[in-house]
């Protein structure tokens, strides 16, 4: 295999878990929607309801992250 090869894959592999990670952490894959929805709210102050509560507007990876978190 060449050199290339082994650049691809290793670059597939890494930037796959960092996306993974995001996604499974509500607090990452979640900031963009909730600075856009629920942004005056402080930690312990319900963000999760919020982000719940205005689900159908939210991003995939948002709802993923949320998703998973349910599961644990």
């Amino acid at each position: 295999m060449s050199k290339l090869n082994y650049a691809a894959i290793a670059f597939a592999v890494a930037f796959s878990g960092a996306a993974f990670a995001q996604s499974a952490d509500p607090r990452g894959a979640c900031k963009t929607d909730y600075d856009k929805f629920c942004a005056g709210l402080a930690p312990g102050g319900g963000i999760l309801a919020c982000l719940n509560g205005k689900r159908d507007q939210l991003s995939a990876t948002c709802k993923a992250a949320l998703d998973s978190r349910k599961k644990k």
